[in-house]
């Protein structure tokens, strides 16, 4: 029997969401000229808030707009491991920190579940000694190169859910006590499926659901 401590990335390890500062940290790095596109951005963004496309085609469009439609892997990786370098300087909350540390004493395995692409999210998760990642994948075409293209779902909601089971199905393990850790009420699904749900920072609507529920409450600031 294994336990788990299953933590979300976005807001809850880190204070601030990392995907577009993750594009926007590309094309400066690469191509500053990309952001002359930063209007098609704001408009794709607004498409989403109308609910005219979902948050896994946003993510491929900017992904289009600011790092380009195909990359090899060597081109990425710089900008990958300079980008992880820079959140984990900067962007993480020291109470996660605290509890990463915590969870590994106790003897967890300790998981990231994101939304985020594990392009990233993957570096990001070695640095912080994560033992796996389960993020967003992206499609590695016949050329070898990595395209702005969502490789089965994006991490979100019911499909983060999904993901976790699977891999942990595949994984080897057979399920201990399991702890999740998560800011936001999109990931409901994992907290009920949970054997110990942990609300880091809530927003409103996960602050009610987690009274509710009887989860816990706690602040990383």
């Amino acid at each position: 029997m294994t336990d788990f401590a299953i933590y979300d990335m976005d807001r809850t390890i880190t204070r601030h969401a990392t995907y577009t500062p993750f594009l926007l940290h590309c094309a400066v790095k690469r191509a500053p000229w990309r952001l002359l596109l930063l209007p098609f951005v704001i408009l794709s963004m607004l498409a989403y808030v109308a609910k005219l496309i979902d948050r896994g085609r946003l993510k491929e469009i900017n992904h289009r707009l600011l790092l380009g439609h195909k990359r090899h892997p060597h081109e990425l990786k710089p900008l990958v491991d300079g980008f992880a370098e820079k959140t984990v300087a900067g962007n993480i909350r020291p109470g996660a920190l605290k509890a990463i540390a915590r969870d590994k004493a106790e003897g967890r395995r300790v998981v990231m579940a994101t939304a985020s692409y594990t392009l990233y999210a993957d570096a990001v998760g070695r640095k912080l000694g994560f033992d796996d990642v389960i993020g967003t994948g992206s499609i590695i075409g016949l050329d070898a190169r990595v395209h702005a293209k969502i490789d089965g779902e994006n991490c979100y909601g019911p499909a983060k859910l999904s993901m976790v089971t699977d891999w942990l199905g595949k994984s080897g393990f057979k399920r201990g006590h399991v702890r999740f850790y998560s800011d936001h009420a999109s990931d409901a699904p994992v907290f009920e499926w949970a054997d110990e749900a942990v609300a880091v920072n809530p927003h409103d609507k996960l602050r009610r659901l987690a009274t509710e529920r009887g989860w816990a409450i706690e602040d990383w600031s």
